[in-house]
């Protein structure tokens, strides 16, 4: 039952997922991981002055890697979000486990399986199917990105598996990433222009901050406490509940072909996840 957690955390990530393409219309995607990330490192900090938790770090290079990582993830799956729909931009982002897969081939040396050939062949194969040839032309820069968005996510959970062997806590992980995209976020901000924050838009960035926190402290406790392959399994529901909102909200009908293309994706990245746990050491 601890595994379902993963469920609560797959269900929130939709939902900000769908606050984000909300958004659209009064911020930028810069924007929208700023305050997401500003809700973050303010929750986090409460958080940890409360339990009275050190922040301090002698793993600084490891810490500014994921976080660079993580940002540009972020950046590309939010843009990505904003220009396809819900369903696809999630699937897209949700590759990183075979870039994972791959990279735990050809950086980390791991012996590649054919089973493991086969979960990677059979998730790109997805890829070409949600990205079939009669794809609008205007949106193939926002598929790029969101496939971009899946390798930079799993440079950023290979630094969190360094961080981990490290010795560094999940909330110091966190804060770090949170607090260094804020910074970066907010410069970028400052040399350019902030659309104003008003009574009709401001619900959104709060409902962004809290659904993202409250979901990655749901993940958490489902891997602190749930069979592992149970909750990486479960974790792809989000394409599920985002297909299911774009449906309501948007009218967003994807092709039979796209839905097949989808999950062959979580099939490939499920697979992925599994081989990987059983062959190589786990790397989230």
């Amino acid at each position: 039952m601890r595994s379902l957690w993963m469920l609560v955390a797959a269900f929130l990530f939709a939902c900000m997922g769908v606050l984000v393409k909300l958004s659209t219309d009064h911020f930028t995607s810069i924007e929208l991981v700023f305050y997401r990330s500003l809700t973050g490192v303010a929750v986090i900090y409460i958080f940890v002055r409360y339990q009275r938790l050190p922040l301090r770090t002698n793993h600084w290079k490891t810490h500014c890697s994921r976080g660079l990582a993580g940002l540009g993830s972020l950046l590309m799956f939010f843009y990505c979000i904003t220009e396809l729909p819900l369903a696809t931009a999630i699937s897209l982002n949700y590759t990183w486990p075979l870039f994972m897969a791959i990279f735990s081939t050809f950086i980390l040396r791991e012996q590649l399986h054919w089973s493991m050939v086969f979960a990677i062949a059979l998730g790109f194969a997805g890829i070409i199917f949600l990205l079939r040839p009669n794809f609008h032309d205007e949106h193939w820069i926002a598929a790029l990105l969101g496939l971009a968005s899946g390798f930079f996510a799993a440079i950023a959970y290979m630094n969190v598996k360094q961080l981990g062997n490290l010795g560094e806590s999940e909330w110091r992980i966190v804060f770090y990433f949170t607090l260094i995209s804020t910074l970066i976020t907010g410069a970028w901000l400052l040399l350019t222009a902030f659309n104003p924050v008003t009574q009709q838009n401001f619900h959104l960035l709060i409902g962004i901050g809290l659904t993202a926190t409250l979901a990655q402290l749901a993940m958490t406790r489902a891997y602190r406490t749930g069979t592992t392959l149970v909750v990486s399994s479960l974790g792809y529901s989000t394409v599920l509940f985002a297909g299911i909102w774009g449906i309501f909200i948007w009218n967003e009908i994807l092709p039979p072909i796209a839905w097949l293309g989808m999950g062959m994706i979580i099939l490939g990245g499920a697979l992925s996840g599994f081989l990987g746990h059983k062959i190589m050491p786990r790397m989230r």
